[in-house]
């Protein structure tokens, strides 16, 4: 989940520390929420695909669900679209090269860690990092490729504030809707920017699904498997990409999707 300002998201930027977790919990706004029950969302014969645009999208934005799904018995596809090679720009540390090897190593003991009864497959679909919008229609023939009558897509929200997560909501908005398949975008940095009740967000189309607290302590662990994005880097003086803010805004008792309309 890199972090970056763009102007195609207009006044989605990341910045500072963003919306605190208290003003997320307090009130009754996400419990008025329609809950999500996987169980009768996804049909016995539904292959979910998951389109990350980083390793750690997966997990940040959907650990909870992988775990309810794997209990379900249903087959889940990953698709990571980058290797999320731009997320230490200069570092003496980290350089392209070696995150090329060590994110897709964090995502695939990050899904390890969640106890999962059956194995995802993971597909590197080879899109550079930072570059999904200028390479949307190559994104759109990667997935296509691969995609199944039945199956269910889940992305991050097309406008989440990050421009690689915005353009793989739109591609798989664009795909579902052609191929008339189903399709969910989840809030990852939507809780950064955005307040209770923010009119930039559909919550009408909204979906909370409540974690138990083994699920949850399990999402914890694998998000603690991205060491590289929990570690200040000295040789560039760039703080941790996941602040201690955002990770507990993101591990929290649930997590919310958006379903396609």
């Amino acid at each position: 989940m890199d972090t970056i300002d763009h102007p195609l998201v207009g006044d989605r930027l990341i910045y500072g520390e963003g919306t605190s977790v208290d003003l997320w919990q307090n009130g009754s706004f996400l419990n008025e929420l329609n809950a999500f029950e996987p169980h009768s969302f996804f049909a016995k014969n539904s292959r979910v695909c998951l389109i990350a645009p980083h390793p750690d999208d997966e997990i940040l934005g959907c650990a909870g669900l992988i775990q309810q799904l794997d209990a379900l018995g249903l087959e889940i596809i990953l698709f990571a679209v980058t290797n999320g090679t731009a997320s230490h720009p200069n570092s003496d540390i980290y350089s392209r090269h070696q995150l090329n090897k060590v994110r897709p190593y964090e995502s695939l003991a990050a899904l390890k860690s969640l106890g999962l009864q059956h194995n995802i497959q993971r597909i590197e679909l080879g899109i550079p990092d930072g570059e999904i919008y200028s390479q949307k229609r190559s994104l759109e023939e990667k997935l296509c490729s691969h995609l199944k009558p039945h199956d269910v897509l889940i992305t991050t929200f097309e406008k989440d504030g990050h421009p690689d997560h915005e353009a793989c909501g739109q591609v798989v908005r664009q795909i579902a809707q052609t191929l008339s398949l189903s399709y969910l975008q989840v809030l990852i940095w939507a809780w950064h920017w955005a307040k209770p009740q923010d009119a930039r967000i559909p919550w009408d189309n909204a979906l909370k699904l409540t974690l138990s607290p083994e699920q949850l302590e399990r999402k914890a662990l694998a998000t603690a498997c991205f060491e590289s994005q929990l570690m200040p880097d000295p040789s560039t003086g760039q703080a941790a990409i996941l602040s201690k803010t955002t990770l507990d805004r993101l591990l929290q008792p649930w997590e919310v999707y958006l379903h396609g309309d």
